[in-house]
C-alpha cells in the first residue's frame, strides 16, 4: 500500500506556481508591450467609465480594483481616506469592502460587538456635485462614508482629516483627485504621516508617463508633470515608503503603476 504524502501541500502549491507564473509575465517584453498598446487603446473608448460599484460608477481598471481588495484583505485598515470623489463608485467599494471586514471579524467573534460599526471611508473633493452627493447619502454604505468638500492640500481640510483620523489604528490612503505633480507631491508630504507602517499610500494615474499624448490632452498634467513625477520626488526625501512591485507585476494593466507605495517604517 502507497503511503500518503504528508509533506503534500496544495495551497503552498499553488501559490508558489503563481508567483513564479507572475515572476515570467512581468518579464515577457512582448505581453508587457501588447498591454501597454492596449492601455493605450482602451482610453480612446474610455474603458474605465464603463463599470460600476453596487450601482454607482467607479472609473477604475478592474485588475486595480481586485488588487485594492487584496491589500484591504490583507492589511485589513479601519480608516480608509480617499482624495477625489467623482461619482463615488470608489467610496462605495472600499466602504464595501470595510464592511466585509467586519462581517467577518463578527463570524469569527474577533471583535467588540461595540467595535464593530467603527471602521469608515472620507472622501475629500474639491467640488462634489448635488447629484453624485445625493445619491451618495443616499447609498445603503452611506453610514461608512464621510464626504468633505476641499481642496485634499489646504492646511485647515488636512486638520480637520487628521482629528477625524485620531481614534484609528490602521489607516489607509488613496490618491487620485487633481494629478499634476506639485499637487500630488502635496498630497503625498501631507497624508502620509497618516498611514499606519505597513498599510499603503496607492497613487493612482501614474499611468500618464507611459500613454500617449492624447489621454493628456486638455488637463494640466501630463508627461514629467504626473503621479508619477511626483513619487519620484517625494521618494528621494522619504525612505519610510518604498514601490511594492509585486503589484505591478501581478496585475500588468493597471492605472497605477508604481503607485502602489508601502510603508515600511
Amino acid at each position: 500500500m502507497n503511503k500518503l504524502n504528508t509533506n503534500f501541500d496544495p495551497v503552498s502549491i499553488f501559490t508558489k506556481e503563481c508567483k513564479e507564473e507572475i515572476n515570467k509575465q512581468s518579464q515577457d517584453h512582448l505581453f508587457l508591450e501588447l498591454s501597454q498598446n492596449w492601455m493605450n487603446q482602451s482610453w480612446k473608448h474610455k474603458y474605465t467609465y464603463h463599470f460600476n460599484w453596487l450601482g454607482r460608477p467607479i472609473i477604475q481598471m478592474p485588475q486595480d480594483i481586485l488588487a485594492l481588495q487584496e491589500i484591504i484583505w490583507d492589511i485589513k485598515p479601519d480608516l480608509i481616506i480617499e482624495t477625489g470623489i467623482a461619482h463615488g463608485g470608489s467610496l462605495c467599494l472600499t466602504a464595501s469592502l470595510l464592511a466585509l471586514l467586519e462581517l467577518e471579524e463578527m463570524k469569527n467573534n474577533s471583535i467588540d460587538q461595540n467595535e464593530v460599526r467603527k471602521r469608515k471611508v472620507i472622501g475629500i473633493d474639491i467640488d462634489i456635485r448635488q447629484h453624485n452627493r445625493e445619491l451618495i447619502e443616499k447609498h445603503f454604505l452611506s453610514d461608512k462614508i464621510e464626504m468633505i468638500e476641499s481642496s485634499s492640500v489646504k492646511q485647515d481640510t488636512f486638520n480637520k482629516v487628521k482629528s477625524l483620523s485620531k481614534d484609528y489604528r490602521n489607516i489607509l490612503v488613496m490618491l487620485d483627485s487633481n494629478h499634476t505633480e506639485s499637487h500630488v507631491l502635496k498630497e503625498l508630504n501631507l497624508y502620509s504621516s497618516l498611514i499606519s507602517k505597513n498599510s499603503y499610500c496607492i497613487v493612482f494615474d501614474t499611468i500618464v508617463e507611459k500613454m500617449d499624448s492624447e489621454f493628456s490632452k486638455n488637463r494640466p498634467w501630463n508627461k514629467k508633470n504626473s503621479p508619477q513625477s511626483a513619487i519620484q520626488k517625494f521618494l528621494k526625501k522619504n525612505d519610510e515608503f518604498i514601490v511594492d512591485k509585486t503589484i505591478d507585476k501581478k496585475i500588468i494593466l493597471s492605472m497605477a503603476p508604481g503607485g502602489f507605495l508601502k510603508k515600511i517604517k
